[in-house]
């Protein structure tokens, strides 16, 4: 491992962190998206990651949707109820969105802490290096 190892590992875990907090804000903000019966409904999206290829670090390699099978119920007075009245609810669980948020931000933030250390210990090295 180089000098600087640890701040390009902390970067990339800060990257894939922010792409999961975008992938859960915008499934919050589809929690209530309603389809009509038989087009496909919403699908939260879920951030695909693995190691990076050097072994150092993590690398989104894409997204994918929840499974599932989404709630299709019968709501006649909903503008975007079928001939029949029934629409499609999302495949989206609001709970499940609430507690990836709070582990995707504490992961931003501890690579983010991370970063920070390892600043303060190369700039605590240039120092001493100036003192010898």
């Amino acid at each position: 491992m180089g000098p600087f190892d640890a701040m390009d590992i902390a970067t990339t875990g800060a990257s894939v962190s922010q792409q999961w907090l975008d992938a859960v804000a915008n499934n919050v903000a589809n929690v209530n998206t309603i389809r009509p019966a038989g087009q496909q409904p919403f699908r939260a999206e879920l951030v695909v990651a693995q190691s990076a290829p050097n072994g150092e670090g993590v690398v989104a390699t894409g997204v994918a949707a929840e499974g599932g099978n989404p709630a299709i119920s019968y709501d006649p007075g909903n503008p975007l109820a079928d001939a029949k009245g029934f629409v499609t609810h999302p495949v989206d669980d609001l709970s499940q969105q609430m507690a990836d948020m709070i582990a995707s931000s504490r992961m931003y933030e501890m690579n983010l802490n991370v970063m920070g250390t390892a600043t303060e210990t190369y700039q605590h090295a240039l120092q001493i290096g100036d003192k010898l």
